[in-house]
């Protein structure tokens, strides 16, 4: 697409003289790539396809909002995208879409602790793979127009199993929180992660609280316990922070619960979320 990279002393430093539009073929839907190419094709001249595009509901937001601005893209939603490049975008009102993975931590969390809540402005489209996960330990569903409501069952069950996937399998920011969630539940679950690499160390942190997991390569193997108690747990990444959060509101006792760094890139305070939903949660400075 015309663009310059040099890499320096683990640095990329990038020019961009003249940008082309250009066909784009992905070995794997990756979002990430899928969203910068986007970005870049917008103003690029000529046209780009980008092939075996990734298909979750946040690309199509993204293409949404750039069409609002001015942008020339079609296909969204599919594995091929076409982006006609444009000259100039302008400003725009856009309503940002409800945050999915916030919506299932949510859900996972009041499944776990034993309460019914209801979210709105929620989607079940968007929601649909996590949402069949949960109905499979129980929990039951119903629906209305932009809005979510669950009540869990007096005992979680397991006995299935999960693959994580791009849109619209399993999504693998949803495989700690439900990790955690299977914790607590009768019977055995295995979960297999093929999205990333090294996605399970939360899984070490939950058996510090009485969780028992086994792990082997990308495959998890969760036996339901009894109950989690406290304990002083580390957050290596955005979601498994999380899911060790979900464990620490269902367990018995006081949990210490390291890198709310990680935690608060994705969340928007949500300790004040879950003190809202009747937990005690605080962040520690």
């Amino acid at each position: 697409m015309g663009v310059e990279i040099e890499e320096k002393e683990g640095l990329f430093y990038c020019t961009a003289p003249h940008i082309l539009g250009y066909h784009i073929y992905l070995n794997y839907p990756s979002v990430g790539a899928t969203e910068n190419i986007l970005l870049l094709a917008v103003k690029a001249e000529g046209v780009t396809v980008i092939h075996n595009a990734a298909r979750e509901p946040e690309i199509v937001a993204l293409v949404r909002f750039l069409r609002a601005c001015g942008a020339e893209i079609y296909g969204e939603g599919t594995p091929s995208i076409m982006i006609e490049g444009v000259k100039k975008l302008h400003g725009a009102y856009f309503s940002i879409p409800f945050d999915r993975i916030e919506a299932g931590t949510l859900l996972c969390a009041s499944a776990m602790t034993g309460g019914e809540i209801s979210l709105m402005g929620a989607e079940k489209g968007d929601m649909e793979a996590t949402l069949e996960a949960m109905e499979k330990t129980g929990c039951q569903f119903t629906f209305e127009a932009e809005k979510i409501c669950m009540k869990p069952p007096k005992k979680l069950k397991s006995g299935f199993s999960l693959v994580t996937g791009p849109f619209p399998g399993f999504p693998t920011d949803m495989q700690p929180i439900m990790m955690s969630l299977l914790t607590l539940a009768r019977g055995t679950c295995m979960i297999s992660e093929t999205v990333f690499e090294a996605r399970f160390r939360h899984g070490e942190e939950l058996c510090r609280m009485g969780a028992n997991i086994v792990i082997e390569d990308r495959v998890a193997q969760i036996n339901g316990c009894k109950g989690l108690h406290g304990a002083e747990v580390f957050g290596r990444d955005l979601r498994g922070g999380a899911a060790l959060l979900v464990a620490a509101l269902a367990a018995e006792g006081k949990s210490t619960v390291y890198g709310s760094e990680y935690v608060e890139r994705g969340y928007e305070r949500i300790e004040d979320v879950f003190s809202l939903l009747g937990g005690k949660i605080r962040l520690m400075e």
